[in-house]
């Protein structure tokens, strides 16, 4: 055995496996499209709570995806440990919007194509699908539903004033209706015919209704 052979070590001889020049390009470029990710999120949020902590996190996840697929591509070895050690990682954050699953899968994505070197598919790919969350998510419908809470006193008053939304509106759909003595509260979905809202004015004011409430609604939540 040498001199040399004592200090000979595998874990110097990897530090060379990847050039500089190879990681600086990845994680630019990482970065940069992990940014385009993020604005692409904060214009589509369409939520109740923003979450400044998610945008940063798909741009640190486009980046950490990168590195692990660089040092997976240069060492099979290497990327068989990584797969055994990924195996055992959970998370258990909860998904609050269904669309936030669609950005965390293109944060990984991209790490990926990016630290295959596939950088043409990356930036292409990503322009195209930003796009079409641009123009599919922030699409506004014309009629956009809302909810009528409406507490009556009685049958009679109830009757009047589900007659007299069904008049007012465009569509009148019971959603769910609580009765107790002396009082019903009914949930109405309801589309207008126009931005006009006064008739919830009208709605009030007759006789045997004590209150009436109009919300937007989008199928999530009320706000």
């Amino acid at each position: 055995m040498s001199f040399q052979d004592i200090f000979k070590s595998n874990f110097l001889e990897n530090v060379t496996s990847v050039s500089v020049l190879d990681m600086v390009l990845a994680i630019v470029l990482a970065f940069g499209l992990g940014m385009f990710i993020f604005l692409v999120y904060k214009k589509t949020y369409s939520g109740v709570m923003y979450s400044s902590s998610f945008g940063t996190t798909l741009v640190a996840l486009t980046m950490i995806t990168t590195v692990v697929i660089l040092a997976v591509t240069s060492n099979v070895v290497l990327s068989l440990g990584m797969v055994g050690a990924l195996s055992i990682v959970r998370f258990r954050t909860a998904i609050k919007e269904p669309l936030d699953i669609a950005f965390l899968f293109w944060s990984i994505a991209v790490g990926i194509v990016l630290a295959a070197g596939m950088i043409p598919l990356a930036v292409i790919g990503s322009v195209v699908i930003g796009v079409i969350l641009l123009v599919f998510v922030n699409r506004k419908s014309h009629k956009n539903p809302y909810i009528a809470v409406i507490r009556c006193d009685g049958h009679e008053s109830e009757k009047k004033a589900a007659a007299f939304l069904a008049e007012k509106t465009e569509r009148c759909v019971i959603k769910s209706k609580n009765a107790q003595k002396g009082s019903v509260e009914l949930n109405m979905e309801i589309r207008l015919k126009d931005d006009n809202t006064d008739f919830v004015n009208a709605l009030a004011d007759m006789e045997g209704v004590q209150s009436a409430v109009l919300v937007s609604y989008n199928g999530d939540y009320m706000g």
